[in-house]
């Protein structure tokens, strides 16, 4: 009996499906509302992946990628593919989406969270990507100082603190090397946009 139950589980757990440049929340909705019209139930969608209930025919997965491309996002089924697009929502989720400090290095925390040797993952993705897995990372680190100086909530001690940096010097100077600009001319730069755009 336990046997049976076993085979049916990992039946079900090989049912994902795996979808590319799934980035926040609303491509979750826009995944869950294209699969409730094609009529396939689903046990959970997350960035990069939803997990239906049952096998696809490949007629239907042609009118579901057709759907998801309207959306901009498209349906992978390459293992390489598959693997670089889960470096990639590994890492947006813990940049955009969570508060938890990671304990180990990058590198460690991937290869745990992938379960692949890390310097594979980073000549892959260097590879398909034409960025290191550190580039792409520190990128989504930048555009979420972005974010929040936008929203004007916290100050940049908080933003160093909250993204984990080691102070809001080395904020600061990764944000220079990346954008050109101080944190500070951008916060500037934002309130110039604003005022530009209430008198049009």
């Amino acid at each position: 009996m336990s046997y049976i139950y076993l085979k049916l589980r990992l039946i079900v757990i090989e049912l994902k499906i795996y979808i590319q440049n799934m980035v926040c929340t609303r491509c979750k909705t826009a995944v869950k509302s294209e699969l409730q019209k094609l009529g396939l139930e689903y046990t959970s969608v997350e960035l990069g992946e939803a997990e239906v209930t049952k096998d696809i025919s490949d007629d239907i997965k042609v009118k579901l990628n057709i759907a998801l491309k309207k959306a901009g996002l498209e349906l992978i089924d390459d293992k390489k593919s598959i693997l670089v697009e889960r470096v990639k929502t590994t890492i947006i989720e813990l940049v955009h989406y969570t508060d938890e400090q990671i304990k180990v290095n990058l590198s460690d925390y991937l290869g745990e969270k992938l379960n692949h040797n890390y310097t594979y993952l980073a000549n892959l993705f260097s590879e398909v990507k034409g960025i290191t897995i550190e580039q792409f990372y520190l990128s989504h680190k930048i555009e979420k100082v972005k974010e929040l100086i936008i929203y004007d909530e916290l100050n940049l001690t908080e933003i160093a603190y909250k993204l984990h940096y080691s102070s809001v010097a080395h904020l600061s100077n990764q944000f220079k090397k990346m954008t050109g600009l101080t944190p500070s001319h951008f916060k500037n730069m934002k309130h110039k946009r604003r005022s530009a755009l209430g008198n049009v």
